[in-house]
């Protein structure tokens, strides 16, 4: 059953073009402003559409209980309104979380998936419990001092030696978000299901770019993703294609936000030509 949000949720064109556009989905504790580089290196004439998740940047909750599945339908009902009728999905992270569920619930709407520094399977009850934990310590406080050691393992150990200035980038960003966001967001990724049978289904181009040095969602979740969707089958693009980001961490789209956005104009080419 498709949940009806209470509102649209917040959105931002971040590269001006025609046709099919990419909508960016932002990772966890973060907003839209994160792909905002990236999108200014895509290639001339594709369009970008950055949203804030609920509870995120200028998207306020609108009282669901926590649920990717809630966001998902939320992310669909505002391109909808929009007058977008499909769109390549882009998913960093958590958003990778909702862009699988809007592939689940919306097939028609994603006519290209992309999946960025992210995961199909679901949480380990270790990595659940530690989710669950952070939101009790975010409500109890009311601030976000629970997640603000994030950045130290967000970026790579390249990034960590040579781009020290993401750190205070990453700090400002997760500093502006809200508690309620937070803790929400950490409770509706801790109830998430597996998705790989999702990318088994999707009769949709798909791309995977992973950091090399992500520790969060290594190299072998997103081979476990792209061989799931389809063997890769170099340039061409067949079914499934990966990208692997040398010196990048999880945040690869603002560690090397020009390999990421090339990898997206690949793909978005392969869909607009199939389409």
């Amino acid at each position: 059953m498709t949940s009806r949000a209470t509102q649209n949720l917040a959105t931002f064109t971040l590269h001006d073009g025609g046709g099919v556009p990419l909508v960016l989905l932002h990772g966890f504790p973060l907003d839209h402003r994160m792909w905002v580089t990236c999108a200014e290196h895509l290639p001339p004439g594709v369009r970008a559409i950055g949203v804030d998740l609920p509870g995120a940047g200028h998207s306020d909750l609108d009282g669901y209980p926590p649920s990717i599945e809630h966001i998902a339908d939320a992310v669909y009902r505002t391109m909808i309104e929009a007058g977008e009728g499909n769109a390549v999905v882009v998913g960093h992270s958590m958003g990778g979380y909702v862009a699988l569920a809007l592939a689940e619930r919306h097939p028609g709407f994603v006519a290209g998936l992309a999946l960025v520094d992210t995961k199909s399977t679901a949480d380990t009850e270790e990595a659940r419990a530690k989710r669950l934990r952070i939101a009790a310590a975010v409500d109890e406080s009311q601030t976000v001092d629970a997640v603000l050691g994030m950045p130290a393992n967000l970026v790579g150990a390249t990034s960590t030696e040579q781009r020290r200035g993401l750190f205070p980038l990453l700090d400002s960003w997760i500093r502006a978000q809200s508690p309620a966001g937070v803790a929400w967001s950490q409770r509706a990724m801790a109830a998430r299901p597996d998705r790989t049978a999702v990318l088994e289904r999707l009769d949709a181009p798909v791309a995977v770019v992973v950091g090399a040095e992500d520790t969060i969602t290594p190299l072998a979740e997103a081979e476990h993703m792209v061989q799931a969707a389809g063997s890769p089958s170099g340039p061409a693009m067949g079914d499934a294609a990966l990208t692997v980001v040398p010196g990048a961490g999880h945040m690869a789209v603002v560690e090397d936000p020009q390999a990421v956005a090339a990898a997206l104009g690949l793909l978005h080419t392969h869909v607009v030509a199939h389409h």
